[in-house]
């Protein structure tokens, strides 16, 4: 019993030291030492015998377990390094171990920082979204949409990437493409317009005059011109679309950036060219098709080269706009008529594929034959008909009535009109042809005398106004002059329009007829008689009468006297009594001093009655041996305004004789000029109803 016990009291110490050493050692592999150190005894100097120890310590514990109590000073060095409660929970790492872990796991990753832009991997992609790998802790997470423009985009392409946020509030890291290709964009882009470099662009809609695409992030503007060689019609199908561009522009002032997609092309289009016209030659038949029409020709695609077929070349026909003949698209047969090698140009045609129309006209067609035909152009001097498919003949304006003041064609024709004409003219060889349609009615000249002899009366249309006289129309084809001195006989006019207006009607009486000019000389004033033959008894030298200034001039002034004449007044005869001046609209006595029939023309005298009296009371008062003249005087100086009112000539003999004589001639003259009024102003009634009714 005493060896059994002498062991454990020995083996006590150490067992619960080795313990505790072995505790240590299973949670932190790397502080083996340190714990040993701490729990050697004296007894023990080396290690290595706790091994030993251990295997008998189960057994110790086991029996004694109070001796582990009666010993708690050893292990105190212990719980100052050791986390006993993370041993408890399971974590077995220091904080050494930690920081140590932490350091190696850091080394692996990439240090990257925010609002920087760095190189990525596609790792995954999926409709929604594109995982990228930037060598971080964690993957983050960019739109598909940012990637539309490269629909070719797979697993493991390295992109660029803008790292927006290392950590959101969910832990993720965030990332952006499209800013990343903004950051870059222009710099890309200046490379790309310097080395010409072929760049892909997302079409993003369509705007005016073109597209609007999207490089490197930067909104380009794509030209309608520079989509394609051949002309677009429908942008639309183009949108959403990835395509190759060429950077040919940038306004870096504005931010402009200009691409283009035909440049791409054009260079290989450029030898097609070089081909194509190499082999060309006049004459050959081509087969082509409708790239563009304008309103001036038809742009054909021979296969890499473009032609114009000009308008006039469409067809042998008159063509309003090419359209009429073909149609976008259309697949049609063209020969070459010409084309240049430096410019590249080629003219082409259409029409010379048939035979010429005129070729083909009946040779039976002579001058003088009546055709239909269909009026095709109008033009101020004429209208253009169709008689058969590409054959035309012109209507002069002057074919088309027998009239000779001055129309324009619109007058007669319109487009469209079927009309029948008489063939004027026909030249095959230069493919001309004239025609006319007044000669479809008889000339009205041929028998000019008898339907408008000498001095026969007709109503005329007034057409005209000129200076000199008014042209009138009798009848289409049948003009005359009335000129202005046969308007009236007893008013002077100054011009046309103070007598009548145009589109009125005038009766006339024929002249004279000039048949070789086509010519009427006519008159209105003759539709009355000369009423001077009257007025010549009326009007003697010496007369006086009542008139009114009408109108003042420079050379004098016009007279209104009764019975519708007019006289005139020099400004030496226009002297009042007292001086002074006569004025316009002031009514007074005048005296006859001239009378010319012929000339139709009346001077009067207003200074002239005064000045006579003057001179009478003169000669009377130097008279002593005829007192009985100088009583004449008195007595006709006091009777003057009354005789001069109502009296025909004024003498010194027996006033009163002559004052009845004038008397006797004014009534007769008034008859008959109230006769001539009264009839002029029927006609005019008449003249009025024939107009309303009309």
């Amino acid at each position: 019993m005493e060896e059994k016990q002498i062991p454990v009291e020995e083996t006590t110490p150490l067992a619960e030291e080795t313990v505790a050493a072995e505790a240590v050692v299973e949670a932190t592999p790397e502080i083996e030492e340190a714990p040993a150190a701490e729990v050697a005894s004296p007894s023990v100097p080396e290690q290595e015998e706790a091994p030993v120890a251990v295997e008998a310590a189960p057994v110790v514990i086991e029996e004694a377990p109070t001796a582990v109590k009666a010993a708690p000073a050893a292990p105190v060095a212990v719980e100052e390094d050791f986390d006993w409660d993370a041993y408890e929970k399971g974590d077995t790492m220091t904080a050494a171990d930690k920081k140590a872990l932490e350091n190696v796991y850091d080394n692996t990753l990439n240090a990257i920082k925010d609002k920087e832009v760095v190189e990525g991997t596609v790792i995954s992609i999926n409709k929604r979204e594109v995982v990228v790998n930037v060598g971080y802790k964690s993957d983050g997470i960019v739109p598909m949409s940012e990637f539309r423009y490269n629909p070719e985009l797979k697993v493991g392409d390295k992109v660029e990437v803008y790292i927006e946020s290392q950590e959101d509030k969910k832990g993720q890291l965030i990332l952006s493409h499209k800013q990343a290709r903004a950051t870059r964009s222009w710099d890309r882009v200046n490379e790309a317009l310097e080395s010409q470099e072929v760049v892909k662009g997302f079409v993003k809609c369509r705007t005016k005059g073109g597209m609007i695409v999207d490089i490197f992030g930067i909104e380009a503007f794509l030209p309608g011109s520079q989509i394609d060689v051949k002309p677009i019609r429908d942008y639309d199908v183009f949108v959403n679309k990835t395509m190759e561009f060429k950077v040919i522009k940038i306004n870096h002032e504005f931010k402009n950036v200009v691409v283009s997609h035909k440049a791409l092309i054009e260079a290989e289009l450029e030898n097609q060219k070089k081909e194509i016209i190499g082999k060309l030659q006049k004459g050959q038949v081509l087969e082509g098709t409708v790239k563009n029409i304008t309103s001036y020709g038809v742009f054909i695609d021979l296969g890499g080269v473009d032609g114009l077929i000009h308008i006039t070349d469409l067809s042998w026909g008159r063509v309003t706009h090419p359209e009429e003949i073909v149609t976008l698209d259309q697949k049609i047969n063209v020969v070459i008529l010409d084309f240049d090698d430096e410019k590249k140009r080629i003219a082409l045609g259409l029409k010379q594929l048939v035979p010429h129309p005129w070729d083909a006209l009946s040779a039976d067609l002579q001058l003088g034959d009546k055709v239909k035909g269909k009026v095709v152009v109008m033009a101020d001097y004429g209208a253009f008909v169709e008689i058969a498919p590409g054959v035309e003949g012109l209507i002069h304006v002057s074919e088309m009535s027998w009239s000779q003041h001055l129309r324009s064609a619109q007058d007669f024709l319109k487009v469209g009109d079927e009309v029948e004409t008489v063939i004027l003219t026909l030249d095959r060889e230069e493919r001309k042809m004239s025609l006319g349609i007044k000669q479809l009615k008889s000339d009205p000249w041929e028998n000019i005398e008898e339907k408008y002899a000498v001095g026969s009366q007709h109503t005329a249309k007034v057409r005209n106004f000129t200076n000199f006289g008014v042209f009138v129309e009798i009848e289409e084809g049948v003009d005359g002059l009335i000129h202005i001195s046969d308007l009236s006989w007893t008013k002077k006019v100054k011009h046309p329009s103070e007598f009548t207006q145009i589109g009125s009607e005038i009766e006339v009486q024929v002249l004279e007829i000039d048949k070789a000019n086509r010519r009427l000389s006519l008159g209105h004033k003759q539709m009355e008689e000369n009423p001077w033959d009257v007025l010549e008894t009326m009007f003697t030298v010496d007369s006086v009468h009542e008139g009114t200034i009408i109108e003042m001039m420079d050379k004098g002034a016009v007279v209104s006297l009764p019975y519708g004449v007019e006289g005139f007044a020099t400004p030496k005869h226009l002297i009042k009594e007292d001086g002074a001046q006569a004025q316009l609209d002031e009514k007074l006595m005048f005296k006859v001093i001239e009378f010319n029939k012929d000339a139709k023309r009346i001077i009067l005298s207003h200074s002239r009655i005064h000045e006579d009296v003057k001179r009478a009371e003169k000669a009377a008062s130097t008279s002593d041996s005829n007192g009985e003249a100088a009583r004449k005087v008195k007595k006709a100086k006091k009777e003057e305004p009354v005789v001069l009112q109502s009296s025909e000539k004024t003498t010194l003999g027996d006033i009163q004789q002559l004052a009845d004589l004038k008397d006797q001639l004014i009534n007769e003259a008034a008859e008959k000029m109230v006769k001539a009024e009264k009839a002029k102003k029927a006609k005019e009634v008449k003249e009025n109803k024939a107009s309303e009714e009309v």
